[in-house]
């Protein structure tokens, strides 16, 4: 009995024990893991995007190219068999047949027209000599009648003034007749040797498309131009083109044998991003397939105009960078993990993302002094930020809200001003690119690398920030964030005050923010993703 008490009291004393235990360690354990320090470097800036792996030159594999010709009237044939996407080939090797169906009935078709135009000019060359034998044979009986009277002219020469006059005017009708019928013999004939002539060219005609579509049926098997690996062709829609499609007269491609020596990654780049990138940057660049494999580029072309893709409402501009070196492993089509350098900024402080915090017009840190210390805040990439005022390296920060954060008191609003100031030089800037927008396209002259925005433009709609950052509507920096201005920008402003928090900030959301939750709006993301 004492024992089994002894039990009830020892095994609840111990479990308590251990929860006590576990919520210490665990609860010092968290307090390391939330904990940061401001450091001091080199601060790289670099836009974060996807691409897919191209070749730079590549040998198509075309159907026949008589399948353009207008007697034919094809506009699609379908693929009926295709060698599978990566087989190597030698060269004249088999890659593909067309279906036949269609050209063989049209094949038909063509064959009873032609024996349509035979039968037509057969029975224009019977037509044509009947009615010359008819006119032949009425020429003759013109003449005699014209010797007839000629006759009787001679024998009325002893006849009244009347009977002569007579004969001679059947003489005269006579010859005119004869004359007349003539005339027309020689046009009857130019008519008759016309219609052979136009029944004989359209038989030719039809002969002519019989043989062609014959010639074409003999190439619906398709052979390598060249040796190579075999990849699908592309069309305009982005589909690949396999057993089943249709293969149109305007893009006789059926496949593509490309030079995997020298291969391109095209991308497409956010238009808040574009002008941050120009040709000549460096580039890291990950094969998704080979996650261990890494290697380098360079920005080689950025477009001028903007596209739209499908399903999307975002602006783009596409990008070519092309890879510094080769491996047999690369292939057309692959995914790539695009990170391109914009800017490499020297001995500045920066701190994690998570760290920074806003509310109303103020951006701030919990510093492990107890402490909401403001900030103005710089550049960013995908994990950090720079601080250009109120901290120094080697400050403690939170990296999460901290217990009790109401406890804290702020330091440093003297740099609101600044905060503020800059602010105030954003918004001019994007009111003085709007204003440009407005002008006559004729009147606009922007001057610049290709897809860059003027002086003063800013990043456009889809990158909201956070209560204290420059008006916008997608996921920008912080409150005191410089954005990234084009070419010739100033980078930062100088000083101003003013605690006015911009349209659509929230009030008063700081301190109640969970822990690690990233200032409204969410992180900077280069990529505009």
């Amino acid at each position: 009995m004492k024992r089994r008490t002894l039990l009830a009291i020892v095994i609840p004393g111990v479990l308590i024990l251990v929860l006590v235990l576990y919520s210490v360690l665990s609860g010092k354990e968290k307090e390391v893991v939330l904990e940061t320090q401001v450091e001091q470097g080199k601060f790289e800036i670099a836009v974060m995007v996807t691409g897919e792996l191209q070749a730079i030159r590549e040998t198509e594999i075309q159907a026949p190219q008589q399948l353009r010709s207008r007697s034919l009237r094809i506009r699609s044939v379908m693929i009926q068999d295709m060698i599978p996407e990566g087989t190597v080939v030698d060269s004249g090797q088999w890659v593909a047949t067309l279906d036949r169906s269609e050209a063989d009935n049209s094949l038909k078709d063509m064959l009873d027209n032609l024996e349509t135009r035979q039968s037509e000019y057969t029975r224009t060359k019977l037509d044509t000599t009947m009615q010359l034998r008819e006119l032949r044979d009425q020429l003759v009986n013109l003449k005699f009648a014209m010797e007839e009277a000629e006759i009787t002219v001679e024998q009325s020469q002893y006849e009244p003034p009347a009977t002569i006059r007579q004969a001679q005017i059947e003489l005269e009708k006579a010859s005119r007749a004869f004359e007349q019928a003539e005339t027309n013999y020689d046009l009857q004939v130019q008519q008759a040797r016309a219609n052979m002539r136009e029944a004989e060219l359209n038989m030719e005609r039809q002969k002519r498309s019989v043989d062609e579509m014959q010639a074409v049926l003999q190439k619906f098997d398709i052979y390598a131009p060249a040796s190579g690996m075999v990849i699908y062709k592309t069309d305009f829609r982005g589909e690949k083109r396999t057993i089943g499609s249709e293969v149109n007269t305007f893009d006789l491609a059926v496949a593509t044998l490309p030079d995997l020596s020298t291969m391109v990654s095209m991308t497409y780049v956010n238009e808040i991003d574009i002008s941050k990138i120009k040709s000549g940057q460096k580039v890291r660049v990950g094969v998704d397939a080979f996650p261990e494999k890494k290697f380098t580029g360079e920005v080689t072309e950025v477009a001028n105009i903007g596209q739209q893709l499908s399903n999307t409402d975002a602006k783009v501009f596409e990008v070519r960078i092309e890879l510094n070196e080769k491996d047999t492993i690369l292939r057309p089509s692959m995914t790539t993990s695009n990170e391109i350098v914009t800017q490499i900024l020297d001995s500045v402080l920066y701190i994690p993302l998570e760290a920074v915090h806003a509310n109303d017009s103020l951006t701030y840190v919990f510093t492990r002094d107890g402490e909401k210390q403001v900030v103005v805040l710089g550049e960013s990439n995908e994990n950090f930020i720079v601080v250009d005022m109120g901290l120094k390296k080697g400050d403690k920060l939170y990296l999460s809200m901290p217990d009790e954060p109401e406890a804290f008191s702020y330091t440093g609003l003297e740099l609101m001003a600044e905060i503020q100031k800059r602010k105030a030089e954003e918004e001019r800037l994007r009111q003085e690119m709007q204003e440009r927008m407005n002008q006559p396209r004729r009147e606009r002259n922007f001057q610049g690398r290709p897809g860059e925005f003027p002086q003063g433009m800013t990043g456009g709609a889809g990158q909201g920030r956070p209560a204290g950052a420059s008006q916008g509507t997608g996921g920008g920096r912080p409150q005191g964030a410089t954005q990234q201005a084009p070419q010739g920008a100033t980078q930062q402003a100088p000083q101003g005050a003013s605690q006015q928090a911009p349209q659509g900030a929230s009030q008063g959301t700081s301190a109640q923010q969970p822990s690690g939750q990233r200032p409204s709006g969410g992180s900077p993301n280069p990529t505009g993703e």
